[in-house]
C-alpha cells in the first residue's frame, strides 16, 4: 500500500511540474489517502503484535 502511495505522489508531482493541475490534485489526494489507511493498518498491527507478548 506504501508503494501505491509513492507512486501515486510521484505521478502527482509530475503532473504539478508539467502544469497538469486537475491530474495533479486528484494523484496527491489518492495518494494522501492511501497514505493514511496504510499508517492506519501499520498503527493497528504494531500494536496487536505488542498485545501478543503479552
Amino acid at each position: 500500500m506504501l508503494h501505491w502511495s509513492l507512486v501515486f505522489l510521484v505521478v502527482a508531482l509530475i503532473a504539478g511540474v508539467l502544469g497538469f493541475s486537475g491530474i495533479a490534485g486528484a494523484s496527491a489526494h489518492i495518494a494522501w489517502i492511501l497514505f493514511v489507511i496504510f499508517l492506519i493498518l501499520w498503527i493497528v498491527s504494531f500494536v496487536m503484535r505488542g498485545a501478543r507478548k503479552l
